[in-house]
């Protein structure tokens, strides 16, 4: 039992020394803690068997260092040997470092001041940015002080509101900014105030003025038409000089009439108008400045009322009046005056003044006017043939209120089609069934046999836009009917006057609402044939624009004097315009693919296929053209054509530019593969309707170059040169002369002829004998010509 315990001991005693020896330090306290814990006098024999490891270990070390001690000795050895080498290599170091050091002070010394003069670089270059930012600042800022010293202070509001909203906050953290903005709400207020004192003056001077206005109005209307003949007759005024304009030939005084309107003598030889008199710039003016600054309600307040006021004086007759025809006629002058003046400011003015508004005067007006001739009833039946003239002159006012109504009307109809336009999708109608190809039907006369017959669903070939613009002609025809018809003109009369308007607004409003968007940058070649196609449907629908017009007024198309629908001439000329543009964009696109060629013009021998850019170019005219195929047949055809001839001479300019000085003969194979595919698509027919070869026969002159110099038929080229037989007969010997000389031997390795150097001079001479003769013949045609 004893020698069991004492077995297991010292297996115990293995295992702690096997702990102590392969255990970190820090668990060496608990493996020893266990000696103790055993049996009593363990840690004896646990001592005597830690002695017993340890001089195991003694004896294990001892015989290594035995072993290692020869060698130990001789790099102590070695060591010594090489310690003078290691004092005097330090030494070495220790004086190249100095020296180094030595050297280094004047490169420290520069270094130091690259850094300085670098730190003063990036100074000034961000004060220059800076400066840079503070620049247009200062500029607008000066802008905006010359415009308030010329007066212009319209767009020195403008000039303000760029200030705030986009130069000043890219630069507000500096002084003289905070100082600018705090400035500019003074200067708008100033800018009121002025602007107001001059609408105060206008309305000072139209009111001390407003019966030579109205004088100036009937004078001109007495000179054109009588009473009797203006109760019998329609007024016509056509060759009439207009009663007021936004803009007067005269110079102008400060109180707003015109240096003439004094002089008595000028008056009596010339009949001044209204346009001459007055100068209506101080109520635009001061119109945009209210309006910019936000505060335009109060303006149009001030105005009308100003103006109603102003209508109260007019209307209230001189006491004395009724003693002379010359107080009546004073009396209806002003009268006629005020309300030429409001009518225009009505017409020139969007909103200062309202059609309820004018009509609320001219009630007022008329009640005033009628109580007034009843007050003096006998000596107005006295005056009355005086006064024929008055009365003439408000059906002459009437009538050119009607031209003022047909013209707003046409700028109105202006920014609907321009609306209907930037709306359109320019892509075919499509109609899904019987249900959408009647509704379609109904709002425009359209009638195809051959749609008519498709299966559902089926496309119509306009675009949205053409119904959409027939609907609003006729609407605008509505709206002048409208009008005439309050006119009480006869049958005749009104029949004329829309079939008229219609004219002006086919041949001048739409006519250049469509030739602004042929021009505009974002519609394309699928937009213009479109265009193009709506353009042909819009001007069939004349014809029925005329029956609308004929079945509204009764009045038969057959009349002598019945006036005819310009719509043919008005889309002809927008298409002609269409198809320009399609040509232009066509070889502007051409352009832009010819842009890309990069070809290796030093290349030994070609790729065997034609290069990326132009079968890209050709992939692109062969899906443009079949969208071609809706419109006419010549104006494909000549778009094809015209692409064609221009793609071969971009493509002879590219062979011939004079900054292309070397051409090898691998380039002009790839560049005739190039034509090939060129030709290729012309003999594909890509546009029906070409007779024969005629589309091939654009690139006959590259064909027969190209021919030339791949065949190398100089011999013929000399020998058939001037017949009409020759088979190079498109090639133009200075032509030739400039592509031969790009080919010549000019001393580069890889130049075509470096082996005829080498292998065959006879063919080296060969060239230079071409060579002459050509430039004989290019000297021979300059000095026959």
């Amino acid at each position: 039992m004893a020698e069991s315990e004492s077995l297991e001991t010292v297996t115990e005693h293995e295992r702690i020394l096997q702990e102590i020896e392969s255990t970190d330090t820090a668990c060496v306290g608990p493996t020893l803690r266990s000696v103790y814990d055993d049996q009593p006098n363990a840690h004896k024999r646990f001592m005597e068997k830690l002695d017993a490891r340890i001089r195991n270990h003694d004896r294990e070390i001892e015989k290594m260092c035995n072993f290692h001690h020869q060698g130990f000795v001789d790099a102590i050895t070695e060591l010594l040997k090489v310690r003078a080498d290691a004092e005097k290599l330090m030494g070495q170091v220790s004086d190249t470092n100095r020296r180094l050091q030595d050297a280094g002070r004047e490169v420290t010394a520069q270094t130091e001041e690259v850094i300085r003069c670098r730190i003063q670089q990036r100074n000034m270059a961000t004060t220059v940015e800076k400066l840079q930012l503070c620049i247009p600042v200062l500029e607008m800022y000066s802008k905006l002080k010359e415009q308030l010293e010329s007066k212009r202070y319209y767009s020195a509001l403008k000039t303000m509101e760029q200030l705030e909203n986009i130069y000043i906050p890219r630069v507000s953290q500096y002084r003289f900014c905070q100082i600018m903005a705090e400035t500019l709400p003074k200067l708008r207020e100033e800018i009121k105030e002025i602007s107001m004192s001059d609408l105060k003056d206008f309305l000072e001077s139209i009111r001390k003025h407003s019966d030579k206005i109205g004088e100036t109005a009937m004078r001109q209307a007495q000179q054109h038409r009588t009473f009797n003949s203006a109760v019998q007759k329609q007024v016509t005024l056509s060759c009439a000089k207009p009663l007021y304009g936004l803009n007067s030939r005269t110079p102008l005084n400060h109180n707003g009439l015109s240096a003439e309107a004094t002089d008595e003598e000028e008056m009596d030889e010339e009949v001044l108008t209204a346009q001459d008199l007055v100068d209506f710039s101080p109520v635009y003016r001061c119109l945009h400045i209210y309006t910019v600054l936000g505060d335009r309600e109060t303006f149009e307040n001030y105005y009308r009322k100003q103006r109603k006021k102003q209508a109260r004086l007019v209307l209230q007759p001189q006491s004395n009046m009724h003693e002379t025809v010359e107080g009546y006629r004073k009396y209806f002058n002003q009268i006629v005056g005020f309300f030429v003046v409001e009518d225009h400011i009505l017409h020139a003015t969007q909103g200062l003044v309202t059609r309820a508004f004018t009509d609320e005067l001219w009630n007022m007006a008329l009640s005033k006017i009628i109580a007034v001739l009843r007050t003096h009833s006998i000596l107005y039946a006295v005056h009355f043939i005086d006064l024929d003239y008055s009365l003439c002159c408000l059906l002459t006012v009437i009538a050119l209120v009607r031209d003022q109504y047909n013209e707003t009307l046409l700028k109105k109809w202006a920014l609907v089609f321009r609306d209907i336009f930037e709306q359109d999708n320019y892509s075919p109608i499509p109609v899904e069934n019987e249900e959408e190809y009647k509704s379609v039907v109904s709002r425009f006369p359209f009638h195809d046999a051959e749609i008519e017959k498709q299966q559902f669903p089926k496309k119509l070939p306009m675009s949205q836009s053409v119904p959409q613009i027939y609907a609003q002609v006729k609407e605008f025809i509505y709206a002048s009917l409208k009008f005439s018809e309050s006119l009480h003109r006869s049958s005749t009369e009104i029949d004329d006057m829309l079939r008229k308007s219609t004219n002006l607004l086919l041949t001048r409003t739409l006519s250049s609402c469509l030739q602004n968007l042929i021009k505009k940058p974002h519609i394309g070649l699928t937009e213009l044939v479109q265009i193009i196609i709506n353009t042909t449907h819009l001007e069939h629908a004349c014809k029925y624009l005329e029956d609308f017009i004929t079945n509204i007024t009764n009045v038969s198309p057959e009349t002598v004097h019945t006036t005819r629908l310009y719509g043919l001439s008005t889309f002809k000329d927008a298409r002609h315009a269409a198809e320009g543009e399609i040509y232009t964009k066509l070889n502007q696109k051409i352009d832009e693919f010819i842009q890309l060629a990069d070809y290796e013009w030093g290349m030994s021998e070609s790729d065997g296929r034609a290069s990326g850019y132009l079968m890209d170019l050709i992939n692109f005219l062969r899906s443009t053209f079949q969208v071609f195929t809706h419109l006419p047949g010549k104006v494909a055809q000549t778009a094809c054509m015209s692409a064609c001839k221009h793609l071969a001479t971009s493509l002879m300019q590219m062979l011939l530019d004079t900054e292309l000085k070397q051409i090898s003969m691998g380039a002009i194979q790839q560049f005739n593969l190039d034509v090939m595919q060129c030709e290729l698509f012309a003999s594909s027919e890509p546009v029906p309707g070409f007779q024969g070869d005629t589309l091939q026969l654009a690139f006959i002159d590259l064909r027969q170059l190209l021919d030339l110099f791949m065949v190398w038929d100089w011999s013929t080229y000399l020998a058939d040169y001037g017949q009409p037989t020759s088979k190079y007969l498109r090639v133009n010997p200075s032509t030739a002369l400039a592509l031969l000389e790009k080919m010549k031997d000019t001393s580069k390795k890889n130049n075509i002829f470096s082996q005829f150097r080498k292998n065959d001079r006879d063919k080296q001479k060969l060239i230079e004998t071409v060579v002459k003769q050509l430039r004989s013949l290019v000297n021979g045609m300059s000095q026959h010509s």
